[in-house]
């Protein structure tokens, strides 16, 4: 009866088990948000894809294909302030750097979060390239709401890997 017991109990955990092997994965599917492949291929198919990629993530708050546009360690983000701005700004906030760090996992998540209206508007673009780096440099207006919230210029460095274009750094 002991023996019988340990076994039931032993095929218990080994159905628990298993059936918890074959669930935890779609259970992950479910809850990754990263765009399918085929949209990741089309996203990032050339440097131009990759700026309309970028420019409807944020339009649409999708975060995760946001940030499926950068290569996944090592992307840089520094906002940089105008020797105007940053004389403006120090008066009102005394310790705010005139260069700072970010990345884009914060960035995609304030797109995400944001109920607000946001249109990145790209003008004057210049991109150069050898086919496995490229540089793309453009005055922009950050819109949101329909006004005007941050302007300058924007300087991105791509690379091209095995899965297409990625952004490596973003300047402004």
């Amino acid at each position: 009866m002991l023996l019988t017991m340990r076994i039931t109990s032993m095929k218990r955990a080994s159905i628990c088990f298993f059936t918890a092997l074959m669930i935890l994965p779609l259970g992950a599917m479910a809850q990754s948000r990263t765009p399918p492949p085929d949209q990741l291929t089309k996203d990032t198919v050339d440097v131009k894809h990759v700026m309309s990629a970028y420019h409807e993530a944020i339009a649409t708050h999708d975060g995760a294909r946001l940030a499926s546009l950068f290569i996944p360690q090592g992307s840089t983000w520094l906002n940089v302030l105008s020797d105007k701005a940053f004389t403006r700004l120090r008066t009102t906030k005394p310790g705010i750097p005139k260069i700072k760090v970010g990345n884009y996992q914060d960035f995609a998540k304030i797109v995400s979060q944001s109920t607000r209206h946001m249109d990145p508007e790209h003008q004057h673009v210049r991109i150069q390239s050898d086919g496995t780096i490229a540089s793309v440099y453009f005055d922009y207006v950050f819109m949101i709401d329909g006004k005007p919230e941050n302007r300058g210029s924007e300087t991105w460095t791509l690379v091209k890997g095995d899965d297409g274009w990625r952004i490596a750094t973003i300047i402004y």
